[in-house]
């Protein structure tokens, strides 16, 4: 089975969810690590929530469906290679174990206005 997802943010929707809401929305969608990561990195951060949307829609459910939450879907950086590592947690990691789901490949992008990122899962067996 082969699934995919894609999502596409505009960086200024971005800057005035952190404006409005600040510490505590980026705590509800990012992971201590992903926030270490990112730092204030505006492109960093919009990327990472463009591939959590994409990775629930791979899943087939979106964020919340099945108590999938935000910081259930992390994405950090492969030490070598600098791709997007994705982890899976809770109900994001269960999920994908009921679809079989065992190989993840994502891709970040993004330009002065847009972050977008495309997701594919499959089984590897």
């Amino acid at each position: 089975m082969l699934r995919t997802g894609v999502d596409i943010i505009e960086l200024e929707r971005m800057r005035i969810a952190i404006e409005r809401h600040g510490q505590r929305f980026l705590q509800r969608v990012y992971t201590p690590a992903e926030l270490t990561h990112c730092g204030q990195r505006l492109e960093s951060l919009a990327g990472r929530f463009a591939a959590k949307e994409a990775v629930a829609k791979a899943l087939g459910t979106g964020i919340w469906r099945h108590g999938i939450g935000w910081t259930d879907i992390e994405i950090l950086r492969d030490p070598t290679s600098g791709a997007p590592l994705l982890t899976l947690h809770h109900a994001a990691a269960h999920h994908a174990q009921a679809l079989d789901l065992d190989e993840w490949s994502i891709s970040l992008s993004h330009t002065q206005t847009q972050a977008i990122a495309f997701v594919v899962a499959q089984n590897s067996r």
